[in-house]
């Protein structure tokens, strides 16, 4: 039996979708804004987001009984007193946390241009949205940018008993769509998760969104293909398939 055409494509959502990395950055202004006239802390506001960040990084999941808004709180509690000292400030952290949170989903849209691909590809293949992290955090954006009547399914890491780049998740995925893993492609902006993850699970291809042209390390997965956007997703998956009929 021959080689078969893209029946499936499983997309990230994180600075895949949306640009969750500028909306991020949107709501971290916010904060600095509120800081810097409600405390009159000056460059402190920066090095207190700057913490926040760092510490947002550091997270990974799915963490067992663990509540993300007190979590998050906690970050910019600690933030806080490692920058001014004092005791901690639980109600301000509570406020900058709200803050930044209100401020990052308001500006996670799905673009026009995104919305329209999405439905012409769903025309052709099964279309599912794969994305790591708590299942709040994540069903709040997914929400946010409304994009799930876009796809077949979509399938929360932190709803389930592992993540990406654990190859269990993608069977899982498979098997909501009825489909197997030769018959996928993996779409994400993350190799050692999205794109790892799709090669440990043996899929048709595996599709690298390097928006900013950054150099992996040689010690990192390597994508089948490589583009700077989404949107280059169905002149690509055409090449693919055109492969598969070639060599058919």
């Amino acid at each position: 039996m021959g080689p078969s055409r893209v029946r499936a494509v499983f997309l990230d959502l994180d600075n895949t979708l949306i640009d969750t990395a500028a909306a991020g950055r949107t709501g971290m202004l916010e904060v600095i804004k509120l800081l810097q006239s409600k405390c009159h802390y000056r460059d402190e506001a920066e090095i207190i987001c700057r913490k926040v960040e760092i510490k947002l990084r550091k997270e990974h999941f799915p963490y067992p009984h663990t509540c993300i808004t007190e979590l998050r709180t906690s970050h910019w509690e600690e933030a806080i007193q490692e920058t001014v000292g004092g005791a901690a400030n639980r109600k301000l952290a509570e406020e900058c946390y709200f803050l930044w949170k209100s401020t990052r989903l308001q500006h996670m849209t799905l673009a026009e241009d995104v919305k329209a691909m999405l439905t012409e590809l769903r025309k052709e293949v099964h279309l599912l949205l794969l994305t790591n992290g708590d299942r709040q955090t994540q069903r709040e954006k997914i929400e946010a940018c409304a994009c799930q009547s876009y796809f077949d399914a979509v399938v929360v890491g932190g709803e389930q008993k592992a993540e990406k780049p654990d190859p269990s998740i993608f069977y899982y995925c498979c098997d909501l769509l009825g489909v197997q893993p030769g018959d996928c492609v993996m779409v994400g902006d993350t190799l050692e998760t999205d794109i790892q993850g799709g090669l440990s699970a043996g899929l048709k291809a595996t599709v690298w969104i390097n928006r900013d042209g950054r150099v992996p390390r040689s010690s990192s997965p390597v994508p089948h293909y490589t583009v700077s956007s989404v949107l280059e997703l169905p002149s690509l998956l055409q090449r693919i398939d055109h492969k598969v009929d070639s060599s058919a």
